[in-house]
């Protein structure tokens, strides 16, 4: 059976809110969460961007559901600090916490000055500090020089197992990079099942046996017209295309690039229904890709709604 998690997108919602969120998901049947990421958000209107490293260790204790979050080691966290706090979460709350790992946005990591490079050198960066994190994962001292530096590193805090690493991806040729080395892999589901389909092809086309996670990109409200002006209202500075922010530096860029965007496009990049039968639909044709988690982000704004409206009609469709 494959988990149905909940989205906890801390750029849109203050972490206090969040908790509640998490705690309603958990009663209505969701089994999962993942959380986000971020030191700023993407738009004026999101408006939050709390750390959720504090938050996990709360959301955490308060529920028995499992949690994973997307980091960019080697800016503004360093890889050996992720790996830490990673072992002392899988530590406190045995097998329910895992890592992704992505190249990160220069939105978020460019705020310690740290150079911005290329996409090629961002994964070459990645790939060495999932391996100083797996070194310090095993309970080695790790001493290490290249694309980041470290010295004398010991995790003296080790859970049992070592949190799985889930590599992030959002292209084929980034996919098929993750299946060399990462544990598994997160994509992003939207309206192009196509798209979704060949990411994840070519990822298990090199590593058969590994998971593949999906965050679903949706806007359910009681009426179409509400759903998708709630999702254009949140969600349109995600929807501009990706080489077109690689040099964004704040929330106001992304607010003026995000007014070309259209409500069709939003609709191109976030399934947008008031249907719940709809929504079965998608999630079928997400499942029949024999995926391990999938969790559903609510972009707009009523979490209470989504949560509840799920629970009761979406996820007994999936026991």
């Amino acid at each position: 059976m494959t988990d149905i998690g909940y989205h906890a997108s801390h750029e849109q919602f203050a972490p206090s809110d969040l908790l509640e969120y998490v705690r309603r998901a958990e009663e209505a049947g969701f089994t999962d969460v993942l959380a986000s990421d971020h030191f700023h958000p993407w738009s004026e209107r999101q408006g939050e961007a709390g750390f959720v490293w504090s938050w996990l260790g709360a959301a955490m204790e308060t529920t028995s559901m499992t949690f994973g979050t997307v980091n960019a080691p080697g800016y503004r966290y360093h890889p050996t600090i992720v790996a830490q706090a990673a072992a002392t979460l899988r530590s406190m709350y045995p097998e329910r916490f895992w890592l992704s790992v992505g190249s990160g946005e220069l939105l978020n990591e460019h705020v310690t000055g740290e150079r911005w490079p290329g996409k090629d050198e961002r994964n070459a960066r990645l790939e060495a500090c999932a391996e100083v994190m797996r070194r310090l994962w095993d309970g080695e001292t790790v001493t290490h020089h290249g694309q980041v530096t470290v010295e004398d590193a010991r995790l003296h805090t080790l859970p049992d197992t070592a949190p799985p690493l889930v590599g992030a991806a959002l292209s084929e040729q980034t996919a098929r990079w993750l299946a060399e080395w990462a544990d598994g892999m997160v994509t992003v589901a939207t309206t192009d099942h196509e798209s979704l389909q060949r990411r994840i092809e070519a990822f298990r086309e090199r590593a058969p046996d590994a998971p593949v996670y999906l965050k679903v990109q949706l806007s359910y409200a009681e009426d179409e017209e509400t759903a998708l002006e709630g999702a254009y209202d949140q969600w349109r500075t995600n929807c501009v295309p990706g080489p077109v922010t690689q040099n964004l530096r704040t929330t106001e860029q992304y607010d003026a690039v995000g007014e070309t965007v259209t409500r069709e496009e939003v609709k191109e990049n976030v399934r947008v229904s008031a249907d719940l039968d709809r929504h079965v639909e998608w999630l079928r044709e997400d499942l029949a890709l024999d995926v391990e988690k999938v969790f559903l982000h609510n972009v707009n704004r009523e979490q209470e709604q989504f949560v509840d409206a799920f629970g009761e009609r979406v996820l007994p469709e999936f026991e």
